[in-house]
C-alpha cells in the first residue's frame, strides 16, 4: 500500500510518499513543489496540480492524506493553503483515490506523541521513524507526517498494538520506540 501526503502551499506544497509492508513503511519519493513568488495565482495551482497528477500517475498510491485547514488569524494564507488543498483533492478525485483529512494536532500526535510538536520535532521523527541518512526540508517532512499518520490511524502500524484515544500512539509507545532508536525523550 502507498500513501501519498500533501502538505499544500501556493508557494511551496510538500509531497512525501510513503510504502507499506506488513508493519513497516518506508520513503518511496518526497518533493517540494515550488512555484515563483511572482508567478499569477492560477499558474501556481495549476503547477501543483499537474505535478500532483504526474506523481500519482508515476508512483500509483492508495490513498491520498491532507491535513484540515486549521484556523487562524491570517485570513489571506488560508484562502491560500484552502486553494492549494483544492488542487490536491481535484487530483485525487481525478484518479479516483480515497482522501483521508486530520487536524494538525493529530498528525503531531500521531508522529511525536505530542499534538504540540514544532516544525524541527515533526522533522527529528519523520528522519527517525523512516531511517533517512538526512533530515528532509520541512514541507517533505510535514506531507511525510501526514502519511505516517494515516499508517498509524488507519492500519494499527504500532508495536506493540495499543492505541490512545484518537487513535494515534500511547505515550508510553512513542518513549519505548524513541529509546530503542537512542532519541532522547524530553517531556
Amino acid at each position: 500500500m502507498r500513501i501519498l501526503g500533501v502538505d499544500p502551499g501556493t508557494l511551496r506544497t510538500g509531497v512525501g510518499l510513503i510504502e507499506a509492508q506488513g508493519s513497516h513503511y518506508y520513503l518511496v519519493h518526497t518533493e517540494v513543489v515550488t512555484a515563483r513568488p511572482k508567478q499569477k495565482i492560477e499558474e501556481r495551482l495549476h503547477l501543483i496540480h499537474e505535478r500532483l497528477l504526474q506523481i500519482i500517475s508515476e508512483y500509483r498510491p492508495s490513498v491520498v492524506v491532507l491535513e484540515t485547514v486549521f484556523f487562524g488569524r491570517d485570513l489571506k494564507a488560508m484562502v491560500k493553503i484552502g486553494e492549494a488543498r483544492a488542487c490536491a483533492m481535484l487530483a485525487a478525485a481525478q484518479a479516483k483515490l480515497p482522501l483521508f483529512e486530520y487536524a494538525p494536532a493529530r498528525v503531531k500526535q500521531a508522529v511525536s506523541g505530542n499534538g504540540r510538536a514544532t516544525k524541527d520535532q515533526i522533522q527529528h521523527m519523520v528522519q527517525r521513524l523512516l531511517g533517512l541518512k538526512t533530515m528532509p526540508p520541512s514541507d517533505s517532512a510535514d506531507a511525510l507526517a501526514i502519511a505516517i499518520c494515516y499508517l498509524h490511524t488507519h492500519r494499527g502500524m504500532l508495536t506493540p498494538q495499543r492505541k490512545n484515544s484518537t487513535g494515534g500512539w500511547t505515550s508510553e509507545d512513542l518513549k519505548a520506540l524513541l529509546q530503542k532508536q537512542r532519541v532522547t525523550v524530553v517531556t
